[in-house]
């Protein structure tokens, strides 16, 4: 061993599947694994240990992250078996289902059911005189679209997401489009790639069981103990093992808090279905419907469907919980088996302590609900890069241990505000809802169930829309656009009438309305469906326009 080598900084990760392997990839790519006095990482994983994963969605920040690492983007999707995903289709959360109206996957307008659409473009802008255009959400709350429900009065992808068109061409570079997208895809698969992915940039991989972790006389970690390898060491260690939190809750101790008085949802029954016919068309979106209990997901692949139904045991059991979502899918569930999972929303009270930090389930996790899991994973992958100890080398330096405490200080408070946040968010589809034939949406609806900070914030939005200033860039993961999104999916109400005044740019606000939906068929016109989409780039993969003859 050289020097050089010597005195290489290590990360141990403990725990594979996507956190594992998502974290040791990007941070193999960043920190320069295969570089001479680059970072040495090493991650064990379990042979005995499945991975959580049901089918996963993902949020648009996925691509740049694989960007980073440097997947190819057809290959990510040949691989994983990934289709595209625009945004999240919303049916019956808003009001209580007509009397007799059947559990639905159609979507669009159906009869007895209520719907909305939260799609990850932002709300169109306005050209206007210098490129300064209008605002369009006040102008909306003041009736300037007429009955345009808001994700479709300000953007072209609802229309497209509607006609099963995909958000892109196999024209268009990689990672690139001209509607904002994310992914569903099969999560074995995506871990399967992203360790061969790892491994090439030079992360270890060990396959082993853990049975101890030793501390050392100030609390950190000294070493991992495992069956087959013996003593394992390193100057940070990279908790991945999942729920059962393997370093940060059985060593270290951290205390997990539960967010279950305000997320009621705690278990799911999960079931993987065949589409109805092999050219059947694939939804760019998750199809979230609300039921008795809580709501069932419904996600596309490219070659069976993805669903699961997410309730809460305090307002329904395991057996009722089978019968709602085998009734949502009809026959396509018939002799198919659920897997039941259960859960607590919430989160460790710190997620780096000393040398450690815990990262996908086992820092904490949230209903399935607007797919924050992978998007948590990403960030706290980010952050680790950002603040990676590159101090002297040994735990017992003086300086390395007064900054590592600095850093855990740093990540600890911005990861804990992204939490809350989170909750808020996540609690705003509940808690406006006007459903009331079941205890569980009355209690959800429950101000006593709401917490503070959304409570006042909703109070506010009662006479102003959402805005910048209400939010602090580095703790949210949804930007005000979501948030505007599913408030006025839900028929929220903002009163602008006594600010009416204030808003004097209506004819050109107007003018842009009617321009989104003139431009809304050709926008779906020019893009393919999203079977043929998915399709072709599993087969050829993107490829840019040919040149006309004689030309460069």
């Amino acid at each position: 061993m050289t020097a050089a080598e010597g005195a290489r900084r290590r990360i141990l990760i403990v725990g594979g599947g996507t956190a594992g392997w998502l974290t040791a990839a990007y941070l193999a790519k960043t920190l320069g694994a295969n570089l001479s006095g680059g970072t040495e990482i090493t991650l064990i994983e379990s042979s005995d240990i499945g991975i959580i994963g049901v089918g996963e969605g993902t949020f648009p920040t996925i691509r740049s992250t694989l960007a980073a690492i440097g997947i190819d983007e057809a290959r990510f999707l040949r691989e994983s078996t990934a289709t595209f995903k625009q945004g999240v289709h919303f049916v019956d959360w808003a009001e209580t289902p007509a009397p007799g109206a059947s559990p639905t996957q159609a979507l669009g307008a159906v009869a007895g059911h209520t719907h909305y659409f939260h799609p990850f473009n932002f709300p169109h802008i306005g050209n206007g005189p210098g490129g300064n255009g209008p605002e369009l959400l006040p102008y909306w709350l003041l009736g300037g679209a007429g009955d345009l429900p808001f994700a479709e009065a300000v953007t072209l992808q609802k229309a497209v997401a509607d006609a099963s068109r995909g958000p892109k061409r196999p024209v268009d570079p990689p990672y690139a489009a001209p509607l904002n997208y994310a992914y569903h895809f099969d999560a074995n698969r995506l871990a399967v790639l992203l360790r061969t992915v790892a491994t090439e940039l030079g992360v270890r991989h060990r396959v082993g069981t853990v049975t101890d972790v030793a501390l050392d006389g100030s609390g950190a970690v000294a070493r991992v103990e495992t069956r087959e390898h013996g003593s394992l060491s390193a100057d940070l260690y990279i908790d991945c093992s999942g729920f059962r939190a393997e370093i940060i809750g059985r060593a270290l101790k951290v205390p997990f808090k539960s967010y279950q008085d305000v997320l009621f949802n705690d278990r799911a029954v999960a079931l993987q279905v065949p589409y109805d016919r092999p050219d059947a068309p694939i939804p760019s979106y998750t199809v979230a419907t609300a039921h008795e209990a809580g709501w069932t997901w419904d996600i596309g692949l490219n070659d069976r469907r993805g669903t699961g139904y997410v309730y809460s045991s305090r307002h329904t059991d395991d057996t009722r919980a089978e019968q709602v979502l085998r009734r949502y899918l009809g026959p396509a569930a018939e002799g198919r088996d659920v897997r039941l999972l259960k859960f607590d929303s919430g989160c460790r009270t710190a997620q780096w302590v000393g040398n450690c930090v815990a990262v996908g389930l086992s820092g904490g996790f949230f209903e399935p609900l607007e797919s924050t899991g992978i998007m948590l994973i990403e960030v706290a992958a980010h952050m680790i890069a950002q603040y990676f100890p590159w101090g002297e080398t040994g735990l017992d330096s003086a300086g390395t241990a007064a900054s590592m405490a600095a850093t855990a200080r740093t990540y600890n408070a911005l990861m804990g505000k992204r939490y809350e946040r989170i909750v808020d968010f996540l609690k705003l589809h509940y808690c406006i809802t006007r459903r009331t034939d079941s205890a569980y949406w009355r209690d959800n609806a429950d101000p006593a169930t709401i917490p503070e900070s959304l409570r006042d914030r909703l109070a506010v939005w009662a006479h102003r829309p959402p805005g910048r200033f209400d939010f602090v860039a580095d703790h949210e993961t949804f930007l005000p656009a979501s948030y505007q999104y599913v408030l006025y999916g839900m028929g929220f109400k903002t009163d602008l009438e006594p600010a009416r005044a204030l808003h004097r740019r209506m004819d050109e606000a107007r003018h842009e309305f009617r321009g989104l939906r003139t431009v809304a068929p050709q926008a779906v016109s020019s893009l393919p469906t999203h079977r043929e989409l998915v399709e072709e780039v599993y087969s050829t993969g993107f490829r840019p326009p040919q040149a006309a003859p004689g030309r460069r």
